[in-house]
C-alpha cells in the first residue's frame, strides 16, 4: 500500500515515470484522465492509427495544451516501444495481433508491460509472461479491468490462508445472448442504433460483451493468472446476487452450482426469464473462500461474514470497477515495485470460436463480437488436443467445410493460418497446457 510513497520518492529524485500508451480509445481515454492528477506520471508518447484522434482523445479528457504539446504522437507502436523515453509500454489496442507484436517489441527493448489487451492475454499471455520474467521484466495485466482486480481478491485470499473455491465476475446474460450479432445488439442495451452511433458506440464491442466472447476472454485470463480451473463444457452464468454468492458457487458435490473446486465461473445479473437478480454483481467482481477449519468457520459468523448454510463457504466481493481510471496502479506497480498486478503464469483456460449459426465453405469468419462465431471458455488441454480454433485467430480467415451452428471451430475447418508472431507465441502457448 506504499505506490504513492515511493512514487513520491521519483518526484523528489526528478525521474518521473515515463509510460507509453497504444491505442487511445475508451480506455486508453480514461487512464489519460488520471494522468494530469498523477504528479510523477507522464505519457511522453501515445501510438494510434489516428494521432489526431488521440490528440482529440487528449484534449477531450482534460489535458491542457503544453501537456499534449509536450507528448509525441506516432502511429506505430512498436517504435514508441523502442523509445527511450518510455518505461512502460501499455496495450490498450483490443486486437490480439497488434497486442502480441507490441509486447514483443516492449521485451525487446527491455520495456515493461501493461497488457490492457485481454484479448492478446487470452491468445498468448502465458507465453508472454514467460519471456518478460526472463528478461527480467515485468508483463502485467492490466488493473481496474475484472481479471487483474479477481486476481488481487485471489491473492488476497489465498494469503490469507483459504482455499479459493470460486473467482469472477458478474454480468449480464440470458443463453439467447450467444446468438446476437451487431444488427441487433442495440435493444438489449436499451439504445437505438441511431443513439448508439452518435455516442460513438462500436456494435462489435459491445456485442461481445453481450455474447458471452468477452467474459469467457476474461475469465480465460482469470483461470490462467491463479491456476484456476474452468468448466469442461464452458461457463454456466448461474443467476446470482451477492447474498448468494457463497451458496450458489460452492462445487455441486455440496449442493452448489459450480463443477468443482478451485473454478472461475460468471453470475449472470437476470434469472433464466429475464427478470432482475435481486441485489446482482453486474458490474463487479467476487471470490467465494472456504473455511480450513471449523476455528475459522465460527470467526465468520461472530463478525458478521455472510456464509452458505454450513457456515464453511464465505464470498467477498466488488461491486464496481472502474476501468481505464485504475490503469495507473498496474504501471506504477511495474515499474516502482517491479510487480504486476496479476499475470499469465499457466495455461488452463483456452477461448474457442463456436459457430452462431451454420457456417459454409467460403464463408469469411470475422471474429469476436461478429456475426459468424462467439467465443467459449473451455480447458485448454481440451482444445489442444482438438485442435480448436482460439476466437483471437478467428478473424478474416476462411471456412472450407460445412460447420453446424453450436459447434467448435477447429484448425481443420479454416484455410491455414498465416505465420506471424501470433501463431509463434500462440504456439509457445499451446506447449505450456496441462
Amino acid at each position: 500500500m506504499n505506490l504513492h510513497a515511493l512514487l513520491e520518492a521519483r518526484v523528489a529524485a526528478g525521474r518521473p515515470v515515463r509510460a507509453g500508451l497504444i491505442g487511445a480509445g475508451k480506455f486508453g481515454s480514461m487512464f489519460l484522465s488520471q494522468v494530469p492528477s498523477t504528479p510523477g506520471l507522464v505519457v511522453s508518447v501515445i501510438a494510434d492509427l489516428s494521432p489526431e484522434r488521440a490528440r482529440s482523445a487528449c484534449r477531450t479528457v482534460g489535458w491542457e495544451e503544453e501537456r499534449i504539446a509536450a507528448t509525441a504522437f506516432v502511429e506505430d507502436g512498436r517504435a514508441l516501444a523502442a523509445r527511450d523515453d518510455v518505461e512502460v509500454v501499455i496495450d490498450a489496442t483490443g486486437s490480439p495481433a497488434a497486442g502480441v507484436a507490441h509486447a514483443l517489441a516492449a521485451i525487446d527493448s527491455g520495456k515493461h508491460v501493461v497488457m490492457v489487451n485481454v484479448e492478446a492475454d487470452a491468445l498468448a499471455g502465458p507465453a508472454l509472461a514467460r519471456r518478460a520474467r526472463s528478461a527480467g521484466l515485468v508483463y502485467s495485466m492490466a488493473y481496474g479491468d475484472q481479471p487483474a482486480l479477481v486476481s488481487e481478491m485471489v491473492d488476497w485470499a489465498r494469503a490469507a490462508g483459504f482455499r479459493v473455491q470460486a473467482a469472477g465476475k458478474g454480468t449480464k446474460y440470458l443463453p439467447a445472448y450467444h446468438k446476437v450479432t451487431p444488427d441487433g445488439v442495440w435493444a438489449h442495451y436499451g439504445l437505438s442504433a441511431e443513439q448508439a452511433n452518435a455516442a460513438g458506440m462500436n456494435s462489435r464491442m459491445f456485442n461481445s460483451f453481450l455474447d458471452g466472447t468477452k467474459s469467457a476472454i476474461e475469465m480465460a485470463a482469470i483461470a490462467n493468472a491463479c491456476d484456476l480451473g474452468v468448466p469442461e463444457d464452458g461457463l454456466s452464468f448461474p443467476p446470482c446476487g451477492v447474498d448468494d454468492l457463497a451458496h450458489v458457487l460452492r462445487p455441486r458435490a455440496m449442493g452448489g452450482q459450480v463443477e468443482g473446486e478451485g473454478m472461475v465461473e460468471v453470475v449472470s445479473s437476470l434469472e433464466r426469464d429475464g427478470r432482475p437478480v435481486f441485489r446482482d454483481l453486474r458490474w463487479g467482481v467476487y471470490v467465494v473462500f472456504e473455511a480450513p477449519n471449523d476455528y475459522a468457520a465460527a470467526c465468520f459468523r461472530q463478525y458478521g461474514l455472510p456464509t452458505d448454510s454450513s457456515g464453511r463457504y464465505a464470498a467477498m466481493y466488488k461491486p464496481f470497477h472502474l476501468i481505464g481510471l485504475e490503469l495507473g496502479i498496474s504501471v506504477l506497480s511495474a515499474a516502482l515495485r517491479g510487480e504486476p498486478t496479476g499475470h499469465s503464469r499457466f495455461f488452463r483456460g483456452d477461448v474457442v470460436a463456436v459457430a452462431k449459426r451454420a457456417l459454409k465453405p467460403g464463408e469469411t469468419l470475422d471474429g469476436e463480437g461478429g456475426y459468424t462465431v462467439w467465443g467459449k471458455l473451455v480447458p485448454a488441454a481440451r482444445s489442444v488436443t482438438m485442435k480448436a480454433l482460439p476466437i483471437g485467430l478467428a478473424h478474416g480467415v476462411a471456412v472450407v467445410r460445412p460447420v453446424a451452428e453450436g459447434a467448435i471451430l477447429t484448425r481443420d475447418d479454416v484455410a491455414p493460418l498465416p505465420a506471424g508472431d501470433a501463431i509463434a507465441l500462440r504456439g509457445e502457448t499451446e506447449a505450456m497446457a496441462g
